[in-house]
């Protein structure tokens, strides 16, 4: 075989752009973000998480205002969900959260909605009003069961 640099060349910035465009995808996909400063952290216990996990966006009227940090068991055997937000965003200390799901079997995410109080979060605090997700399994085994469709008695 014979050598062509040329063909070579042109082989070898295809390569590149294709390793370029993987790289890229997979921060878009993964959810990947690069973050400066950071924000403050929040926290909200839920009896029922469903799919969320970290890097699960944190969101108010649809626009992303953070992301969740980490996700751990408290001592009351509930899921601890640490969420880290814009600085400067003022929520005020009756801010509700709750677990919603994007589309039908989109991934989930935290949704925020602001309350009415003056007095505002701060670092650290935790939500004191929170929804947890809805558990589509339980539901339609609830339904199952109460309509007498189980089959088994």
């Amino acid at each position: 075989m014979q050598s062509h640099p040329g063909r070579d060349l042109v082989v070898g910035l295809f390569v590149l752009a294709g390793i370029g465009a993987l790289a890229y995808l997979s921060t878009q996909l993964g959810g990947l973000t690069f973050k400066g400063e950071g924000g403050f952290t929040l926290r909200a216990t839920f009896d029922e998480i469903g799919g969320l996990s970290a890097r699960s966006p944190v969101v108010i009227s649809g626009v992303p205002v953070g992301q969740v940090v980490a996700i751990k068991l408290d001592d009351d055997l509930r899921a601890a969900v640490e969420l880290d937000v814009e600085l400067g965003l003022e929520l005020p200390i009756d801010t509700s959260a709750s677990i919603r799901t994007s589309g039908l079997l989109g991934d989930q995410f935290i949704a925020l909605e602001p309350g009415g109080e003056d007095e505002l979060l701060e670092a650290g605090d935790i939500l004191s009003f929170t929804e947890s997700a809805l558990n589509f399994e339980k539901l339609i085994g609830t339904f199952v069961h109460d309509a007498g469709l189980g089959g088994g008695e």
